[in-house]
C-alpha cells in the first residue's frame, strides 16, 4: 500500500514547538495549497491542509519557517479520532511530516534573519544554450551500409 503526499504551499501562520510530557518535540500547522484549477471568472481557490512534525522535522520548521513561507512538505497523510469539547466525536485528518524543505529565496521565506547559514549559496546555473529551427538542408544523408557511429 501507499500513503505518499507532497505538498507545497505557504504557512497561514507561524508554527510554534510544544514538548510532549516526555519531551519529544512537536508542531502542527497549516498550509494553504492553490488549486491547480480556476474557473473562468472566479478567484483561484485554496485547500488548507493541517500538518504536523515530530523531533528534528518539528525543531527545523520552527525555527526557519514563519507566517507567510513558502514550505514544501512530504509525508503521509493520517487520521485520529478525538471528542471535541461537547462530547461529540470527530475525525482529524493530518498530514504527518517526514521532511520538510524551503521554497523560494531566503528573503521570501523569512530566514535571512534567522541562525540559518548565510554564507551558502548554490552554484551557478549556467546559462541555456539557445537554438534555432533546422532545415531539411542542415542535415545530410548518411550512404552505404557500414555501421553508425554511434
Amino acid at each position: 500500500m501507499i500513503n505518499n503526499v507532497v505538498l507545497m504551499g505557504r504557512l497561514v501562520a507561524t508554527p510554534e514547538l510544544r514538548n510532549t510530557q516526555t519531551g519529544l518535540a512537536v508542531t502542527s500547522f497549516t498550509i494553504a495549497v492553490d488549486r491547480s484549477y480556476v474557473r473562468q471568472g472566479e478567484q483561484r481557490q485554496a485547500d488548507f491542509i493541517n500538518c504536523v512534525a515530530w523531533r528534528n522535522t518539528a525543531e527545523f520548521i520552527t525555527r526557519y519557517f514563519q507566517k507567510g513561507s513558502m514550505i514544501a512538505v512530504t509525508g503521509s497523510i493520517q487520521t485520529r479520532n478525538y471528542e471535541d469539547k461537547n462530547g461529540n466525536k470527530r475525525t482529524a485528518v493530518e498530514v504527518l511530516v517526514d521532511q520538510a524543505s524551503f521554497c523560494g529565496s531566503k528573503a521570501e521565506t523569512g530566514t535571512g534573519n534567522n541562525n540559518y547559514n548565510q554564507s551558502y549559496s548554490a552554484p551557478a546555473q549556467p546559462a541555456a544554450p539557445s537554438f534555432s529551427t533546422g532545415s531539411d538542408g542542415d542535415f545530410e544523408e548518411i550512404s552505404g551500409d557500414d555501421d553508425l557511429p554511434f
